[in-house]
């Protein structure tokens, strides 16, 4: 069966299980937690392909829900595993416009930054690094930008550069 054909079924179990006009609100939030959940086990299974058109899917029905940054965080992780780091961009900044108040802003701006490290662009990735430390400084992602910012200084500083 491939990931299509799962992926149908899928949705037709969950129109059929939980039709928003006739579910109750715990129903439909099983029924989201547990689609959320299966697209989660597929990008834990490193099949990034089948989690990114799961977590898009996901946005589609249920855009509106608490999970919906969360789906949202993981479209970007999923293209920036697999290289598409252009995409993962404009999907990490789609996390901090559209979800002001969730719990992976400083995450998704740490991966913005790591980003523009990818792509060469120091000055804008310095940027995001400084903004994580200076909005979530006790946060893991505050301790990661720090280490990314002494890796840039220290790259900057001629200084610490061996001689040749």
């Amino acid at each position: 069966m491939t990931v299509k054909n799962i992926w149908i079924l899928t949705i037709i179990s969950i129109l059929l299980s939980a039709s928003p006009s006739f579910a109750a609100p715990s129903q439909m939030h099983d029924t989201t937690r547990r689609l959320y959940d299966r697209v989660m086990d597929e990008f834990k299974h490193r099949d990034y392909e089948a989690a990114l058109a799961g977590f898009r899917l996901f946005i589609e029905l249920h855009g509106q829900s608490a999970l919906a940054a969360n789906a949202q965080y993981w479209i970007g992780e999923c293209q920036y595993r697999m290289g598409r780091h252009r995409e993962a961009l404009k999907s990490f900044y789609e996390v901090v416009s559209r979800y002001p108040l969730s719990p992976k802003l400083a995450a998704s701006t740490l991966k913005i930054g790591q980003i523009y490290t990818k792509l060469g662009d120091h000055e804008k990735a310095r940027m995001m690094f400084d903004r994580i430390v200076d909005q979530y400084p006790d946060s893991s992602e505050a301790e990661l930008a720090r280490k990314a910012i002494e890796a840039t200084a220290s790259k900057d500083d001629p200084i610490s550069q061996p001689s040749e």
